[in-house]
């Protein structure tokens, strides 16, 4: 399925080189360090990489939605979830609350930084007792004067522990059980800000070079010019903004899984084992095209509802599925993917054992699987 004309074939020769040459050689040693170097978003900027569909005036491209689908892609073949997941927080996760419903002042100040990739994002919404449940969002903001107050706290934020700019959602007013999701706000809050805290950072299973934080905060001041949008109807934002962030999930899902099946073909074809390559048995050579199909399967779903997103179409069914479909399927290539590498697909030296690792999140962040089954069923059935 053929979607991408030639403009968007050279931005991914651009961001493939980036990646090849600046990301990849590096993954290990940042895996190992449990975190990435700032230094690798200003250089991202500099190649336009960062910020693509924003309006140029603030130092974006002005491009489409599948340039920013190219960039993705591209990032999902990394062999790093890290580096992917933490990129796709910064373009289509955070800084989108900015440029959607930001005042021009804010977006004057913000975005020009957040382009040059001077200024990293992270977006706050996840809570300790929340988890996919966004209405059920505990964080308080009251107005005082010129600011609100902020108390509460947020769990699994990725970037939280390096982030400049923070995307902050707290409840304004309380909601009945009817209204859980009336009097949701969104707040841009500066790190360094009085009584923000990052309290730890979260040692993870995966994804170990994407920093993820819990955040703290205590009685802190937040200008009131720094709410974004109305007051109050923040939830439609996060909810706006999820489609995004799970259309991204779909595209890092079939691109790791697609390279994760190269790796694999390499290996079985070097491998010998009972007189020959494991390439040659029957075996291997069918489970190799399940996975073939199913990738193929996970990249046209999302694909289709890709190019309808981009037309404006209301397409939460049809994203629901590409984010449901595509976790479950690369967890599943990242299953035997492993055992086709045998004990070696178990040892830390190969890609394979980390792509295991980072493809786990995938049916878990941005809405788990659960999550994802019931909004679709809602749609069928009302």
């Amino acid at each position: 399925m053929k979607i991408f004309n030639e403009q968007h074939e050279m931005f991914r020769a651009t961001v493939r080189s980036f990646v090849d040459k600046e990301i990849a050689p590096h993954v290990e040693e940042w895996e190992a360090a449990g975190r990435m170097p700032k230094s690798i978003w200003p250089r991202m900027g500099e190649l336009g990489l960062l910020g693509v569909e924003y309006d140029e005036k603030y130092g974006g491209a002005g491009a489409d939605l599948l340039t920013t689908a190219v960039l993705h892609e591209e990032c999902g073949r990394s062999r790093s979830g890290s580096f992917a997941m933490a990129v796709g927080v910064h373009t289509d996760m955070a800084s989108p609350h900015l440029y959607w419903t930001g005042s021009e002042a804010l977006k004057e100040k913000y975005l020009p930084a957040i382009c040059r990739g001077q200024t990293l994002c992270a977006i706050a919404v996840t809570e300790p007792g929340g988890g996919s449940d966004v209405a059920a969002i505990r964080t308080r903001a009251v107005r005082d004067g010129g600011s609100y107050v902020l108390n509460g706290s947020k769990m699994f934020i990725t970037n939280g522990a390096t982030a400049d700019l923070y995307f902050v959602a707290a409840r304004v007013e309380q909601g009945d059980d009817r209204r859980r999701h009336k009097g949701i706000s969104m707040f841009l809050v500066e790190r360094g800000t009085p009584g923000f805290t990052v309290s730890r950072t979260l040692d993870k299973m995966g994804m170990r070079a994407s920093d993820t934080a819990e955040l703290v905060f205590q009685d802190m001041r937040v200008p009131a010019e720094n709410l974004l949008g109305r007051e109050g109807v923040g939830f439609y934002e996060v909810m706006r903004v999820f489609q995004r962030e799970r259309l991204v999930a779909g595209l890092h899902a079939h691109t790791m899984a697609d390279r994760a099946l190269e790796d694999t073909i390499a290996y079985v074809r070097e491998r010998q084992a009972f007189g020959g390559p494991l390439s040659d048995k029957q075996v291997v050579r069918h489970r190799l095209a399940d996975l073939a199909t199913q990738i193929e399967a996970a990249r046209c779903l999302t694909y289709a509802a890709l190019l309808k997103f981009a037309a404006g179409e209301d397409v939460v069914r049809e994203i629901s599925m590409v984010k449901l479909f595509s976790a479950e399927m690369v967890n599943r290539v990242a299953y035997d993917c492993v055992q086709l590498h045998g004990g070696y697909g178990y040892m830390r030296e190969y890609a394979i054992e980390r792509f295991a690792r980072d493809a786990r999140l995938l049916s878990i962040g941005g809405g788990t699987s659960e999550i994802m089954r019931e909004i679709i069923a809602k749609a069928l059935l009302g």
